[in-house]
């Protein structure tokens, strides 16, 4: 055997150990031996050595009803806390986690509408406030993910496609927020992260090649192609919201065919819009698609024509890419079912020669905000313990200030 063999098998076990516990939560050392395939003298000294490194803690005893309770062993959470940030133009939404996955705190904060000093300060505001409430001190998040609308370009660090983010276009936001938060810090597209929620946990686990699409004000997408987003030279890759489209709708005026922008063309006055010329009366888009699930003839007729609109787009990209699933997210797409799903595809296929499924998306709450996590601590976990991230998972730069 070569020499320094020995040393590498132990560091290969010991990341073993700590990735199983991750991913597991607290195990007896019987559990952890089975699950490495290591003897038990092996495994005693492998949690001896973590233990004394301070990289696993013992945590409770686990008993049945009958024989000695086990101890649990647990990854310290406390060698490093992350951020997971979900911004919109009107407020954010933070949670504060230690590497183990625990949630310790979540805040909310409103936002102004600009300039850019008074969004940062804000920003910092909120989230000194939610590490506060984590009941730790200032400075010790390494590492903040922020979900966006719009897009940050790698080279330049600044946020395109996002007119509705007044004061935060026009600088290099990542390097900005990492100085002004003394952590490095990754903004990722919002739509992207609720992608990468779905590769982790929901329709898209098994799932190669797919399109995310969330129609919506400011409608967006994610492109996954072989469990890789695409993001695009400047980072705008699925940006549809600028996609001219004709529109197809039966109902309503017609747009012609030099087309309208998609964002447009299925944002919430249009939908109030086109709702109304089918006798379906609300005051927002949302709440068009609620009274049409359950408003009969006239509130399908409606979807039927909304289908059509955002097939339109989706036919584009289909097309294109020639994906294995499309998923519809968002709070439309939420609202409007399995029911808007059905005709979306109908309309789709229609469209385009692949008979592409579409379907709706399965991660529930806040999916932006999810997916910034799971991205942190993909990042936290591959610089303390060296566990590599999964190609779907790497994020697209961040900027360091130590």
């Amino acid at each position: 055997m070569r020499a320094g063999s020995p040393r590498l098998l132990r560091e290969i076990n010991d990341r073993a150990a700590i990735e199983i516990l991750l991913d597991n939560g607290p195990m007896t050392r019987s559990e952890l031996e089975t699950a490495i395939g290591l003897s038990k003298p092996a495994t005693a000294q492998l949690l001896a050595r973590l233990e004394e490194d301070d990289v696993v803690r013992r945590e409770g005893l686990r008993g049945g009803a009958r024989g000695p309770r086990a101890q649990l062993w647990a990854v310290n959470g406390a060698l490093c806390f992350v951020a997971a940030v979900d911004l919109t133009a009107e407020s954010v939404d933070i949670a504060i986690a230690d590497i183990s996955g625990r949630v310790l705190a979540e805040h909310r904060a409103v936002m102004p509408a600009g300039p850019t000093e008074a969004v940062l300060a804000a920003f910092d505001t909120a989230l000194t406030a939610a590490v506060g409430l984590a009941g730790l001190p200032e400075g010790t998040l390494r590492h903040v993910v922020v979900g966006s609308p719009g897009a940050v370009d790698r080279a330049t660090g600044q946020l395109g496609f996002a007119p509705h983010l007044p004061g935060w276009e026009g600088f290099d936001l990542p390097g900005r927020l990492s100085e002004l938060l003394n952590a490095t810090v990754t903004v990722e597209n919002d739509v992207n992260l609720v992608a990468l929620e779905e590769m982790i946990s929901g329709k898209a686990v098994d799932v190669r090649d797919m399109v995310l699409v969330w129609p919506a004000d400011a409608v967006g997408s994610a492109v996954v192609v072989n469990r890789v987003l695409l993001r695009g030279a400047t980072g705008g890759a699925g940006e549809i919201d600028w996609m001219r489209v004709p529109d197809l709708a039966k109902a309503g005026s017609a747009v012609g065919r030099d087309g309208i922008r998609f964002g447009d063309l299925v944002s919430s006055d249009s939908i109030v819009s086109l709702a109304a010329a089918h006798g379906v009366h609300a005051e927002t888009g949302i709440a068009a698609v609620r009274a049409a699930v359950t408003g009969g003839d006239p509130g399908i007729a409606f979807l039927t024509d909304l289908a059509r609109r955002i097939a339109t787009g989706v036919a584009n990209l289909v097309s294109v890419l020639d994906p294995e699933l499309v998923l519809l997210s968002g709070e439309t797409a939420e609202t409007g079912g399995e029911l808007l799903c059905e005709l979306v595809q109908r309309e789709l296929h229609e469209l385009v020669i692949p008979k592409t499924p579409v379907e709706l998306g399965s991660v529930t709450g806040n999916a932006v905000r999810a997916g910034a996590l799971h991205s942190a601590y993909a990042i936290a976990r591959e610089e303390i313990f060296g566990l590599p991230a999964a190609e779907f998972m790497k994020p697209p730069g961040s900027r360091a200030h130590r």
